[in-house]
């Protein structure tokens, strides 16, 4: 890590956790409501089971009204009171929501958009990432707020900022691109030679000519773009860097984190994790998406993995309905008490929202809450104190691991790369199949871990790579190593295309893991509408690869159109290519690659949407379905969440759950 960071940091979470059981509270913003609420808020706490809020996140201009003033006195008789009320504080850096101050006076702190615009004070976020005025401002606040509540009781942890996402191509991040650059490269010789800026006269003479990408007149240096992603998740994790080291530097020891948000594509999750004490995050699945469990069991598998497999806190959720999709379900107390047992059940010992009481103002006014507009006596509060009293009866789960045997590959860079215009399609979407390949574990009960291409794979049994469109010498290595350690690979259409500059590898696809898979390709086929059939009776859709065998067994191949005869499913000893986005065919050759690797209940089947995940010695079942689901399991296994034994038949209730330990006796 950079900065000095205690050695005990890290496992103060995991301590926390241990003394207060799963975390269990939302953001919490008193100096929004006069102060005779604060008792109301405090005693509905304490109802509710809560014992963590986080206070702080947007309160800038309450402790900062004008340039340099400092107002504690409010924060001060809050953190007291929910200290004497045995609630434990995650305060937070409130630098996310600079005062409209800082922009009137200094509009060059102020972010402007690729097409040239600035944008104005009266939001969030609106901050430039490079301002040195705003980095200045920022970490000032941040210092005075760790001198003053380093020690105090209530603060058992630090969040700093909020949710970072901002990007800026204005002068002050011209400015700090170029610095960025210089470091990177050295010489412009070397950055032209590596951006190759011959292509369309792109040449530049010195870094002083180096701009953002802003909107020009067509298609930018898709490898300057690239570039830019990483500065700007370099200069984001700076920011955040800053105000934890000042928080470091004032004695304090609590965990340190910022929320983070799962696959959001302007911070590298695997460069920011190893510098937060405990990973974070805010996760808002829809609820009008039927795959949504799905999808985000794939987000808090990612999380738990950026951590290395540590638990980890979710951060925010919505109670019920969010305000900010154009039309907004809400969720049931069920649906609520399901998502989050979800997020329990993938590794996290904290369980969060936005927010603790629902604003009456503001943008976010009709955004749900814990304790909503209608007050406590109501579905939504009794569904948060059901909540609360389940988590309190998880204790025995908090620190328990998630046991992994798939590995599945993910990159930020590659990623980014892969979504740069002008390519074969843009159908082709790298979320959407790790979506789609992670389905496949989901509804088979195998638990995956997200992996960084070019570490080591020998820990686990199966390796899938749904699509890494960058696959550099590292990555390809450690591919070459685990199948000769005997474990199975399957390697999905339109990876290993790329170098870490974005550039197309030349000689026959995929050039890094050519050998390895058998089978090489000379071109990528945009697919007609409606796909086209394979010779096994499936359909292949969006991208297909011209291939042949060069050793592979050919399991499926293109019966129809341009393709018609060539390879699409292969299999090379114990490692797979999928030529195309074919899911029957996927589901078959997983069917091939994960025998043997039975999922938590064994070799039984899952009923259609329970989910079945085992952390340590707890097995969590849980039923998205709308009908009772049936499983067996082992005989006097008791339900955490009821105390009722059950077996050798569990049934669990549609929406309903259960956290099965096997009590072993004498």
């Amino acid at each position: 890590m950079t900065g000095a960071v205690p050695p005990s940091a890290g496992d103060a979470f995991a301590r926390l956790a241990a003394d207060r059981g799963i975390l269990f509270g939302g953001d919490y913003n008193p100096e929004q409501w006069p102060r005779e609420v604060w008792l109301e808020d405090v005693a509905l706490m304490r109802q509710a089971g809560v014992n963590l809020v986080t206070v702080g996140v947007f309160s800038w201009s309450t402790i900062e009204p004008t340039p340099g003033a400092r107002e504690f006195g409010w924060l001060d008789e809050i953190l007291d009171l929910l200290h004497q009320n045995g609630i434990a504080v995650d305060l937070a850096t409130p630098t996310a929501s600079p005062p409209p101050w800082m922009g009137v006076d200094h509009p060059e702190t102020l972010p402007v958009t690729a097409d040239g615009v600035r944008l104005s004070p009266g939001s969030r976020n609106q901050f430039a990432p490079s301002s040195r005025v705003y980095r200045e401002a920022a970490l000032a606040i941040a210092t005075d707020l760790a001198a003053r509540y380093a020690a105090h009781p209530a603060v058992r942890m630090w969040h700093v900022g909020n949710e970072y996402g901002q990007i800026d191509f204005g002068p002050e991040a011209a400015r700090a691109f170029r610095a960025w650059l210089r470091a990177r490269y050295g010489d412009i010789a070397t950055l032209n030679a590596a951006w190759d800026t011959r292509v369309w006269s792109q040449g530049y003479r010195d870094f002083d000519d180096i701009t953002p990408p802003r909107t020009a007149p067509y298609l930018l240096n898709p490898a300057a773009t690239l570039d830019f992603h990483r500065f700007t998740s370099d200069e984001l994790k700076a920011c955040f860097v800053e105000q934890r080291d000042a928080i470091r530097a004032s004695g304090a020891t609590q965990p340190v984190t910022t929320n983070l948000m799962g696959f959001f594509d302007l911070v590298d999750g695997w460069d920011w994790a190893p510098e937060l004490d405990v990973v974070s995050d805010d996760q808002y699945p829809d609820p009008a998406d039927p795959h949504s469990p799905q999808k985000i069991a794939l987000v808090q598998d990612l999380i738990r993995s950026l951590g290395g497999g540590r638990p980890w806190m979710l951060m925010e959720q919505a109670a019920s309905a969010v305000s900010w999709r154009p039309h907004n379900l809400p969720k049931s107390p069920e649906r609520m008490r399901l998502d989050s047992l979800q997020a329990v059940a993938r590794g996290a010992d904290g369980v969060a929202f936005f927010q603790w009481r629902q604003a009456r103002a503001g943008a976010e006014r009709f955004h749900s809450s814990m304790l909503p507009h209608a007050g406590a006596d109501t579905d939504a509060f009794r569904g948060i104190e059901r909540l609360g009293a389940d988590l309190a009866r998880l204790g025995e789960v908090t620190g328990g691991r998630v046991q992994a045997p798939v590995a599945i590959l993910f990159d930020w860079q590659g990623w980014w790369a892969a979504k740069e215009p002008a390519r074969p399609t843009t159908r082709h979407d790298t979320i959407d199949q790790l979506e789609r390949w992670h389905a496949e574990l989901w509804r088979r009960g195998i638990a995956a871990d997200l992996v960084r291409p070019g570490a080591d794979l020998t820990s686990y049994r199966a390796v899938l790579v749904p699509h890494s469109y960058i696959l550099e010498a590292d990555a390809a290595s450690q591919l070459e190593k685990a199948a000769a350690a005997g474990i199975r690979i399957v390697v999905g259409p339109f990876s290993g295309v790329a170098d870490a500059h974005g550039a197309i590898l030349t000689g026959r696809s995929p050039v890094p893991i050519r050998e390895l898979v058998g089978v090489s390709g000379e071109e990528w086929v945009g697919l007609p509408d409606g796909g086209v059939s394979l010779s096994d009776g499936t359909r292949a859709e969006i991208i297909a690869e011209r291939l042949r065998s060069d050793g592979a067994e050919v399991l499926a191949s293109f019966a129809e159109g341009d393709l018609a005869g060539r390879p699409a499913v292969t299999r090379h000893g114990d490692v797979w290519y999928l030529g195309t986005v074919a899911d029957a065919a996927l589901a078959a050759v997983l069917d091939q690659a994960l025998a043997g690797i039975e999922g938590v209940l064994g070799d039984q089947p899952l009923p259609a949407g329970l989910e079945a995940v085992r952390r340590g010695d707890a097995l969590f079942l849980l039923n998205h379905a709308d009908s009772t689901a049936h499983v067996a399991v082992p005989e006097g296994s008791e339900d955490l969440l009821t105390g009722h034994t059950t077996g050798p038949t569990a049934a669990i209730a549609a929406g309903g759950a259960m956290v099965l330990i096997e009590r072993r006796t004498k």
